[in-house]
């Protein structure tokens, strides 16, 4: 598997991740909260996972669009960690919380859209290879 395969996979998954985390975490703290105390519950992991999706989202993007040429996709690609980035910095002293899970799970599909994009573009003009 090729480096921008691998990035565009991972940071889909990554994705997945903080979209269940900002609409799963919200219920089960609301179900149990003592769990709001352990580390998933907290701010840390969106830091964590900002720290995760951006330089992988700039190296598989950026690979994949030096090969295949097709820059469509960074509207998706820049938009993405934008409103991620807004949302950890600015979204719940602005908006209040609910604004900020809103902002973060469509910053987190945006680039979630981004990378199949471009792993489908990869495969598409077999670069992968």
């Amino acid at each position: 598997m090729s480096v921008i395969a691998t990035m565009d996979r991972s940071a889909v998954g990554l994705s997945v991740l903080c979209i269940a985390h900002c609409l799963v975490v919200p219920f089960v703290v609301t179900m149990a909260p003592s769990l709001a105390a352990y580390w998933f519950a907290g701010e840390n992991l969106h830091l964590m996972l900002l720290y995760l999706v951006l330089p992988t989202t700039i190296v598989g993007i950026g690979l994949g669009c030096r090969r295949h040429r097709s820059y469509g996709i960074l509207f998706w690609a820049v938009s993405g960690p934008l409103l991620l980035v807004f949302a950890f910095l600015f979204g719940h002293n602005l908006f209040g919380e609910a604004a900020e899970r809103l902002l973060t799970v469509v910053g987190a599909g945006c680039v979630m859209i981004a990378h199949i994009q471009n792993f489908r573009l990869c495969r598409s003009c077999d670069c992968e290879h």
